[in-house]
């Protein structure tokens, strides 16, 4: 399964590679203003895309963004303080006796250290690519769609909720980042042939089994092309009124390289001439939808071990 994939973050990116047009005034009051002001309540997503939320807002927004990174940045602070002492007392106490609390503080606190720091690092320098960002289920990305005759790129969340779900449904069935080739008729019934969008990446990553030991590799186009992976994506209602978009990539088969690197399964990139069509879909037609999929971009895949 495609778990996690390196996407462009960056709206300037889209607009080049798809001809997407963003309003940047709708980018930032969606996402910010309406649930992004509090850390606590802070969606999970790459780090370019805040800095480029930052670099687009207008002043009061602005102003509420940095407010939400410094609060960040004081909770995690803290949070590295109180888990820094439980790691030192969990060690004195080792040194008296041997017990598994004391063991497992030691590794939960040094764990929740490292997170920390990791988070802390981002939020104080800029990335190391910008319009670049590694998502993971949960994470929320552009997805390009196509309203009223224009491609526009809508925030997303990576993991899709299948029409007429309900929060508690969606936790039953944690899986529906992905959506198999192979299903699309099935499970995606609903949203196949209705819901089509894209996201640009230049790299995915796959957990795989080398000699016993769990590995995570990077998959990327050997000549350094961007991937318009094939999306499938929804808009459902929250419990509280809001909207929820959401979406899913489509994976199939693996290439011969990717199977021979430990994997099963792998993004479905279509060609680019290929794009209105798939962002148009005709539910009467889907022999035509699964033709774009058939007919897929096909770069050769080189891999390494992931950092």
């Amino acid at each position: 399964m495609c778990y996690s994939a390196l996407v462009h973050a960056e709206i300037r990116k889209l607009e080049r590679t798809l001809g997407v047009r963003i309003d940047p005034d709708w980018y930032v009051e969606e996402f910010w203003t309406k649930k992004g002001k509090d850390a606590a309540k802070r969606r999970k997503m790459p780090r370019a895309l805040e800095r480029e939320a930052l670099a687009l807002a207008p002043a009061p927004v602005a102003a509420a963004i940095r407010a939400a990174d410094q609060a960040e940045i004081d909770q995690l602070t803290r949070l590295v303080f109180a888990q820094r002492k439980r790691v030192a007392d969990a060690e004195r106490a080792l040194q008296v006796r041997e017990t598994k609390k004391a063991r497992d503080d030691v590794r939960i606190g040094t764990n929740k250290v490292e997170a920390a720091l990791r988070r802390l690092d981002e939020l104080r320098t800029p990335p190391a690519q910008p319009g670049l960002g590694r998502i993971y289920p949960g994470y929320w990305c552009p997805v390009v769609i196509k309203e009223a005759g224009r491609y526009v790129a809508r925030l997303m969340r990576y993991q899709c909720r299948l029409p007429d779900w309900t929060e508690a449904i969606e936790r039953k069935y944690p899986g529906t980042y992905n959506a198999r080739r192979d299903n699309l008729e099935k499970s995606w019934g609903r949203v196949f042939g209705h819901g089509h969008g894209v996201m640009v990446a230049g790299a995915f990553y796959e957990h795989v089994d080398r000699g016993g030991q769990d590995q995570v590799l990077e998959f990327r186009p050997s000549d350094g092309r961007d991937l318009i992976a094939a999306c499938l994506w929804t808009r459902t209602t929250e419990a509280d009124g809001s909207e929820l978009y959401s979406f899913a990539a489509i994976t199939d088969e693996p290439p011969p390289e990717v199977a021979a690197a430990g994997h099963d399964r792998c993004i479905v990139p279509i060609k680019a001439e290929h794009l209105d069509a798939w962002l148009s879909p005709d539910a009467g037609n889907l022999s035509a939808m699964h033709a774009i999929l058939d007919d897929r971009d096909r770069p050769y895949y080189e891999h390494r071990e992931a950092a």
